[in-house]
């Protein structure tokens, strides 16, 4: 797939723009704070509608707007695909080939997008928060039921969670609410855990190649997935909920002096071995930077695989933050393949066949202009 057209009406810093691309490789060069970014970010909110770069819509809105619109044309395999996304205080309408979606989980997974910027970097040293969501957009992309649970999952653990608060200290309390609501939570906790099992397998079989070529073969990664003790991936969803019935139970006296729920996938996290040592403690700069690398370029593979078309490729001011081997492990690997976008201040610096062939657009204060 890839994008042949984007349309923004005032978004961000534009007030309108009209841009057709490549399928191949665009490159957008400017100096910072010029609206580069901006037109990733775009591309990437068409895609998740959401940005990933701030959870307050009303930031991607022009000054003083109502609303901001992003429209793209997007040619997959079986045609053209018009999509929209209208963002406004009331909240967000998207349109799938003219039509108005009732659910945006029934409308993400239209266009897929793998985004790689510097603080993906932080993949692997940040915390677990930040590789929690990383796992929740990739599945959301490939698994609109993934996303409908995620949001059942949020609102049951808020309800939880409002019921432990209120009788926190009160070891001894009885609530049929908070019972319905933890045997709902158990069921659809295991629902997000198995998809997040299976996720990290494809993720784990992609990754390892890809990582040993990187590292020209003195590397073994290893990714897994951490989530309760003794849940396992073969196990079935009613052995799985036993697991966390039980923990649930065993951590009763803790939650309540607490006032919070301590159990389940909103605490998961992953784990990164490099040739057996935990490269999240132990790790140099470089090995970290290279599994960061090595992940996205798997999403890629992961991607292709469960959709049937590779994602559009997004790397974000990215190519500076990494050497000149991996830059150009990454060029290679992706060069007429993926239709990828990058954003730089230049290209002096990246000796690369890719970038020669590339479309290039100079971005300045909010403007957008193809050089020929």
């Amino acid at each position: 797939m890839y994008i042949e057209r984007l349309a923004l009406t005032d978004y961000r810093n534009y007030k309108k723009l009209d841009l057709s691309f490549s399928s191949q490789i665009n490159v957008l060069i400017g100096e910072n704070a010029q609206g580069k970014t901006n037109v990733m970010e775009a591309i990437y909110v068409l895609s998740m509608a959401k940005s990933h770069r701030t959870s307050n819509d009303r930031e991607l809105i022009r000054w003083d707007q109502e609303y901001g619109k992003i429209e793209g044309d997007i040619q997959r395999k079986h045609g053209k695909l018009p999509l929209e996304l209208t963002i406004s205080r009331k909240g967000k309408k998207a349109r799938v080939n003219h039509l108005e979606q009732n659910r945006l989980s029934l409308y993400i997974g239209q266009l897929n997008v793998v985004m790689f910027a510097p603080e993906d970097l932080n993949l692997v040293k940040g915390s677990p928060m930040v590789r929690r969501r990383f796992l929740d957009m990739e599945i959301g992309q490939i698994s609109p039921v993934y996303l409908h649970d995620l949001l059942t999952f949020q609102k049951i653990l808020k309800q939880r969670n409002a019921i432990l608060r209120e009788n926190r200290g009160n070891l001894n309390f009885t609530d049929v609410m908070f019972d319905v609501y933890t045997e709902q939570y158990i069921q659809v906790a295991v629902q997000i855990i198995r998809k997040r099992f299976y996720f990290m397998e494809l993720l784990q079989k992609w990754a390892e190649p890809i990582h040993e070529g990187i590292s020209r073969g003195m590397e073994s990664l290893k990714v897994s997935y951490g989530t309760l003790k003794g849940l396992e991936s073969g196990q079935t969803e009613k052995e799985m909920e036993a697991v966390l019935e039980q923990q649930l139970f065993e951590m009763r006296r803790r939650e309540l002096e607490r006032g919070l729920t301590l159990v389940g996938p909103h605490r998961d996290d992953l784990h990164f071995h490099v040739n057996g040592y935990d490269i999240q403690t132990y790790g140099s700069q470089g090995q970290q930077r290279t599994t960061a690398l090595s992940l996205k370029l798997a999403e890629i593979e992961l991607v292709k695989q469960e959709v049937g078309e590779a994602p559009i490729l997004l790397l974000d001011d990215v190519l500076s933050e990494l050497d000149d081997y991996r830059q150009s492990h990454l060029l290679n690997t992706i060069q007429g393949k993926v239709q990828t976008f990058v954003t730089t201040t230049n290209i002096a610096g990246i000796d690369h066949e890719t970038i020669r062939q590339a479309d290039i657009f100079e971005v300045s204060a909010g403007e957008v202009e193809r050089k020929a």
